[in-house]
């Protein structure tokens, strides 16, 4: 091209470099097709090679040296600004289409494409030179010397692209490394936080296309947020799990513990040399546009633009997901709490912009996850930390007849028994399944969409009585919210305003009658990841049958006729209860058994001391009796001096021991008044609970007309 502008002018130049894009382009159109694309190769070469050589003969003063030979000194001059004119107008179209196509920076595009390829124009100038400076046209012979430095320059050039496609590929598995490396650390953070899975991915897709949308063209700080957005909580891993997924609000020292993250997190990324800036992106990402933010308390534009953006679509993202202690917001919720925090705690230019332009940038719902699956031993939830075991059978792995009574003992006592007297005996058969240290009924209140701990059975569980908890908060709110079982949570998230540091997991599971919220079932260990992936079939099997059993004792509590002086359930509730029984018991469960307690020489003290001394005697008989029963055992009145003690799954042989236990406390506490001890006697007689369908006067007349069948204790005296 030089040359033939030097001996032909302007058209003979623009026509040769023509010619050479025209065969370039039918070269690539065997690998790509593209009309546009080839005609842009010949006329961006043509346009320059024509402008720079106007140039050339303006500024020289000369013809064409085949019209008119001219001085080598005359050349020389022009000839250095008509190359530096033609690479500079080529390189830069080239560029210029290169950065609008790709949405980078021109001048990045020139610098990292182009400004080394300058030499190869001088040499060709030089070469033009080298042909014709002597006899202003070609020499065959100069030809024959030319040739051969036309050869050492294409293979120099050749070996030299060979090399910068080796860079560029150590480049790229570099970048891949890097990238590797991001995403396996950003698998650590999403197993750590189960709660927040797939956020980290979503923020990062905003965040990238956000930066674009504001104008950033540089590709560094576009890699640095797409890194940083992964990991921007890497802190978290250094967060206790008791304070990372506590579904409720933090305590001050809490969220003092919890704001660490950030400053722990860039301290973790410091020891990986990035080639871009994520690291300063990653600590400022909770500062605040006013400066009362953290850690270092920035304000305005002395935050990193990087950081001003990912808090913005953290922030989004994290108001449009579902929480343990919140559902997700609407979008349009979340962009108006944006809005009023704007130029507060967010850049008004990044809020404003997201507003504007977040529907075209949401993720789309394959975005949400990782490009890999996180290894199951990192993401697994807490649950399948256990050993691993092969899965078995219901029947391998849990006591079938436990289950069985589990579920009859559910179906008699619904509708007959009050919400606590069903709560003790289905938390006894429920231990045989699942083994906890305390378990805690919570039911719904009806008037205030909270939980209310109505029933606990196991160490201290009085202190867990009355214990309320708004729907969506702490883990039985966010199962009640959700109505999804939990496994192996850390009871603090429960518990963590009750002195119970005993207690380190807990199985919760909602209990749901159709379309009904009735309340909760959670169980607490004093062991970390005590509940198995078994456990949690069993109470997801369980709940579903105990949820009609609570239902029905709440309607039970609300309209059962009890004794009004002792508050017993009458007779007639011991009635039902004994019929479903024998109607829903299966031959696998142990027989019930029943107790008659005769409460003798009350009609005695009534008739010496006045009706109120022998209700005070009663009451007080009453009192220790359900002292020395267990918590499953259910007392009722069948008479004015006569009570009967029901005791599930139990045989006579364990009703005995129990009546035994029972006339020993009574022993212990006498009842006195202002004339001194009160005396009565106590006669106990134990029956089993037969089969059919009987009622409970003909079981206790069979059992008073058969006293040999009978096994009954001497009389007691009580002092």
């Amino acid at each position: 091209m030089f040359t033939a502008v030097l001996l032909y002018g302007p058209a003979a130049g623009t026509l040769t470099v023509a010619l050479d894009g025209l065969v370039i382009s039918a070269w690539i159109a065997r690998r790509r097709p593209d009309f546009h694309r080839a005609l842009f190769n010949v006329a961006a070469p043509a346009v320059s090679a024509w402008c720079s050589a106007q140039v050339f003969f303006l500024v020289s003063g000369i013809r064409p040296l085949a019209e008119q030979p001219a001085p080598l000194d005359a050349i020389l001059p022009s000839l250095v600004l008509f190359t530096v004119t033609y690479f500079g107008l080529n390189s830069w179209l080239i560029a210029i289409i290169i950065a609008v196509e790709k949405g980078e920076n021109v001048w990045a595009v020139w610098r990292r494409g182009f400004i080394w390829l300058s030499l190869n124009y001088f040499c060709g100038a030089s070469v033009a030179v080298l042909l014709i400076g002597s006899n202003r046209s070609i020499d065959v012979r100069f030809v024959g010397l030319i040739v051969p430095v036309l050869l050492v320059l294409y293979f120099t050039f050749k070996t030299t692209m060979q090399r910068v496609e080796d860079a560029n590929k150590h480049v790229e598995q570099l970048n891949k490394l890097y990238l590797s490396t991001i995403e396996t650390l950003a698998m650590a953070v999403d197993a750590k936080d189960q709660v927040t899975h797939g956020h980290i991915r979503r923020v990062q897709s905003y965040a990238t296309q956000l930066a674009r949308k504001i104008g950033i063209r540089d590709e560094h700080l576009l890699k640095a947020i797409e890194a940083a957005a992964l990991l921007h909580d890497m802190g978290k891993l250094a967060i206790p799990e008791h304070i990372l997924n506590k579904p409720g609000k933090l305590t001050p020292a809490e969220f003092d513990k919890m704001k660490l993250h950030a400053s722990i997190g860039a301290e973790i990324l410091s020891a990986i040399d990035f080639p871009y800036p994520v690291v300063p992106i990653v600590r400022h990402h909770h500062e605040n546009w006013d400066g009362t933010g953290y850690p270092d308390g920035l304000r305005g534009t002395d935050v990193p633009i990087g950081a001003r953006i990912l808090s913005v679509v953290d922030c989004f993202d994290a108001l449009t997901s579902d929480r343990p202690y919140r559902p997700r917001l609407s979008d349009e919720d979340a962009l108006t709490i944006l809005i009023e925090r704007r130029g507060s705690m967010y850049d008004p230019l990044v809020v404003d912009t997201f507003v504007r332009v977040y529907r075209s940038i949401s993720p789309e719902p394959s975005q949400s996850a990782l490009s890999k699956e996180p290894p199951r031993t990192i993401a697994a939830p807490p649950a399948a930390q256990n050993p691993p075991s092969t899965r078995k059978d219901l029947n391998e792995t849990a006591d079938a007849n436990g289950m069985l009574a589990l579920y009859d003992l559910a179906h008699a006592l619904a509708g007959n028994v009050s919400v606590a007297d069903a709560g003790d005996i289905i938390a006894k058969h429920l231990k045989r399944l699942i083994p906890f240290s305390v378990c805690i009924f919570y039911l719904k209140d009806r008037n205030t969409d909270e939980l209310e701990a109505i029933h606990a059975v196991g160490d201290r569980s009085t202190e867990l009585l009355g214990v309320r908890i708004a729907l969506g908060q702490r883990l039985s709110g966010w199962v009640a919210a959700n109505r999804q079982t939990i496994c192996n949570s850390d009871s603090a998230l429960d518990l963590w305003d009750l002195d119970r540091p005993d207690l380190r997991s807990c199985l919760s599971a909602p209990l749901v009658f159709g379309d009904t919220l009735i309340g909760v079932l959670t169980l607490h260990s004093t062991e970390a990841n005590s509940f198995s992936e078994d456990h949690r079939r069993i109470i997801d099997l369980a709940s579903r049958t105990l949820s009609d059993t609570f239902r029905r004792s709440l309607d039970f509590d609300v309209t059962s006729r009890r004794d009004p002086l002792t508050g017993l359930p009458a007779s007639d509730q011991l009635d039902q209860l004994l019929r479903a029984v024998s109607i829903n018991t299966s031959d696998a469960v142990e027989r019930s058994s029943l107790i008659l307690i005769d409460v003798l020489g009350l009609a005695a003290i009534t008739e010496r001391l006045g009706t109120q001394a022998g209700n005070n005697a009663l009451l007080h008989v009453v009192q220790q009796l359900r002292s020395g029963m267990r918590a499953s055992d259910l007392l009722f009145r069948s008479g004015s001096d006569e009570l009967v003690a029901f005791l599930p799954d139990s045989d006579t042989t364990a009703g005995v021991v129990l009546a035994d236990r029972m006339r020993e406390h009574m022993d212990e506490h006498p009842l006195v008044d202002g004339s001194g001890p009160l005396s009565t006697d106590l006669q106990f007689t134990c029956v089993p609970v037969p089969d059919g369908d009987y009622s409970l006067h003909e079981v206790l007349e069979r059992a008073r007309a058969n006293a040999r069948t009978a096994i009954t204790l001497d009389a007691c005296p009580v002092s």
